[in-house]
């Protein structure tokens, strides 16, 4: 069943600062992308790469980083466009969720994934088919 990754759950398995969380993300990517489920968008791309160089306790240096967003470019990874940011004006709007969460509701339901891996949204909350997950949980 395809899953999309919302960016929280990537920067986890580069945090060291939670061992119990760092390793339950990375066991569900490694899972996720082993099955062939894992999708991810060029927004979280670039809020990985960006939040795992600035915002870690102990960031991650660039070149490393860099690495790391190559590697995940070998998952099928959906492209950000102007269809996209118009759904999520529309959903932002409607379902009372922030625009950057709407963003990657929307890429996760057009990239056809029946689940969304994330901390940061309403854990079993579902958007026309598309069903948040927080692993954690």
């Amino acid at each position: 069943m395809p899953s999309f990754f919302d960016t929280n759950i990537l920067i986890y398995t580069v945090d060291h600062s939670d061992p119990v969380k760092q390793k339950k993300a990375r066991q569900l990517l490694e899972r996720e992308t082993t099955a062939g489920n894992a999708i991810i968008s060029t927004q979280v791309l670039q809020e990985f790469y960006s939040a795992s160089t600035s915002k870690l306790g102990t960031p991650l240096d660039k070149s490393v980083a860099e690495q790391i967003v190559s590697e995940l470019m070998t998952l099928p990874v959906k492209q950000v466009d102007t269809s996209l940011i118009k759904a999520a004006i529309k959903r932002n709007q409607n379902d009372q969720v922030s625009f950057w969460d709407a963003l990657i509701i929307e890429t996760a339901l057009v990239a056809g994934a029946h689940i969304l891996w994330s901390e940061d949204m309403q854990h079993d909350r579902e958007f026309d088919g598309l069903k948040i997950q927080n692993p954690f949980k």
